[in-house]
């Protein structure tokens, strides 16, 4: 069953759909779109922690390949048991808010962390903020030069593409130290995750956007995450996770996209 979305998580459609109408040349001239993102996200009364080491986000300063970015975010276990939420924004993209990370019992009392691949449209401000129980918000911001991620052409072989769309790979890994309180698994799902900006190369018009915008994932009956992600996750998104090492049951992953077509996977997690 689905999670009811809260206000936060709907920002996410809203914003993609106020910022889409922007002109590539607008969105280039305006070197200060965050405080507007914030605005929308957060109002105009609340306060960010910035670069207080309560969330770390690794990123290339400059990609190989735009359409493919690699993040990683990391809270440290002094806070990763009362963080409630994460939230990554890249400030020039046509949809600001990449994704929206809800977390549950599941994802566990250790250090713990989020990695996927993003779409970067032109040189930007990429933003990993956390909200913890309290209400109170910690944010960094790494500059990555990437340009071009958003309309990058799709995969020649559409019919391919689609014939494989809502296959998922969903896998555990062996801890290094089983004392440790969190383990870590990764989840791959094959879909095109179409911007609504990339042209079809045979027929020359622009491929409708389609792309994964909810995602949950469980240990047992528990809580790791709930999703909300955009058209600024990569094609074929991959998110590797950590979880809570107690947890009972197996891995579970429940994926929807914005044509209303359900994914589903679960394995036993080794170890667990």
């Amino acid at each position: 069953m689905w999670l009811t979305k809260g206000l936060h998580l709907g920002v996410v459609t809203a914003l993609a759909l106020s910022f889409t109408v922007l002109s590539p040349a607008v969105r280039a001239d305006d070197e200060n779109l965050w405080p507007s993102i914030k605005k929308e996200l957060y109002g105009s009364d609340r306060s960010i922690s910035e670069e207080d080491g309560t969330v770390k986000l690794d990123a290339p300063y400059r990609a190989e390949d735009a359409a493919i970015v690699p993040l990683t975010i990391t809270m440290p276990a002094t806070i990763a048991p009362d963080v409630k939420s994460l939230t990554l924004v890249i400030d020039k993209n046509p949809a600001p808010v990449v994704a929206s990370f809800k977390f549950g019992e599941g994802a566990g009392l250790g250090e713990r962390k989020i990695s996927t691949r993003v779409r970067v449209d032109m040189y930007s401000n990429v933003r990993a903020i956390i909200e913890t129980q309290d209400g109170k918000l910690h944010m960094t911001t790494k500059f990555v030069k990437a340009a071009g991620g958003c309309s990058a052409p799709a995969l020649k072989d559409m019919d391919a593409a689609l014939a494989n769309i809502g296959k998922m790979k969903l896998r555990s890994f062996k801890p290094d130290d089983t004392t440790k309180l969190a383990r870590e698994a990764q989840v791959m799902v094959r879909h095109p995750n179409y911007s609504g900006m990339q042209m079809n190369q045979l027929t020359g018009l622009y491929i409708p956007a389609k792309y994964l915008d909810h995602m949950v994932v469980r240990k047992g009956d528990k809580l790791i995450f709930e999703m909300e992600g955009g058209i600024s996750l990569s094609e074929n998104p991959n998110i590797r996770f950590t979880y809570a090492a107690s947890a009972d049951g197996p891995l579970s992953v429940t994926a929807r996209d914005t044509d209303g077509k359900v994914f589903t996977t679960q394995t036993e997690a080794k170890g667990s």
